[in-house]
């Protein structure tokens, strides 16, 4: 399936939907992202340290342990390439060219090897069992159908290697997530990410055997580690 193709799904999709539904739950198409990303690349990079406080073991604990070859869907700025062994022979993909130019910064500063490409998410150009593990961090959020983004990853992972994510949500702590709720549209706006989702209802609905979950940070972080079911 080409871009134009899953554009014009998605386009569709959200035709068929209420124009008074919340924005949270109207995703931005492929080329309203990349257009976003273009724009938050470089602020991004400069607040990285900020993220490594925040998600940093959490990325430590699901991506440290990974060998062979490993695909990191939505690499962005390439935030998760410290966490991964110095073995692993490493493939970035990300939707945003301005991105993977921060990606290939963020290699070259670490003294690592490693390939970067632009690809969308949703229509991997990769054969079926290509790689060893598939990792992605903070990404279900934004993709437009985040169903179909996990089942590529599903796809182009051997049958016994592994999947592993490191995603965010709806806070299980009251106070927080009424707090998310209320700005819910505003941050979907601002950012395109839907922070009130709920991974492990996605990955629920990809159909994917989880081997291994764990939550932190009041419940805003939700990790996984994901058996490969190859019956999709």
């Amino acid at each position: 399936m080409t871009t134009e193709h899953t554009e014009r799904r998605h386009t569709d999709r959200e035709e068929q939907r209420s124009d008074t539904d919340p924005a949270s739950n109207r995703p931005q198409s492929v080329s309203e992202i990349r257009a976003s990303y273009a724009d938050f690349a470089d602020s991004m990079q400069r607040f990285e340290w900020l993220d490594r406080a925040i998600t940093g073991r959490h990325r430590r604990r699901r991506f440290g342990d990974v060998d062979g070859k490993v695909l990191d869907v939505a690499c962005g700025t390439g935030t998760n390439f410290r966490y991964l062994p110095e073995t692993v022979e490493l493939v970035g993909i990300d939707i945003s060219p301005e991105m993977l130019t921060k990606a290939e910064d963020t290699l070259a500063e670490l003294g690592r090897d490693g390939t970067v490409r632009e690809m969308n998410a949703h229509d991997l150009a990769f054969p079926d069992d290509s790689f060893d593990a598939v990792i992605s961090a903070l990404s279900t959020c934004t993709f437009p159908d985040p169903v179909a983004a996990l089942r590529e990853m599903d796809r182009v992972c051997k049958p016994d290697g592994t999947i592993r994510l490191v995603e965010h949500g709806r806070s299980s702590v009251g106070p927080i997530a009424r707090f998310q709720e209320w700005r819910a549209d505003a941050h979907y706006e601002q950012s395109g990410c839907r922070w009130t989702q709920e991974p492990r209802e996605i990955v629920a609905e990809a159909g994917l055997s989880v081997e291994e979950t764990s939550t932190g940070l009041f419940g805003t972080i939700t990790t996984f580690e994901i058996t490969p079911s190859k019956d999709q």
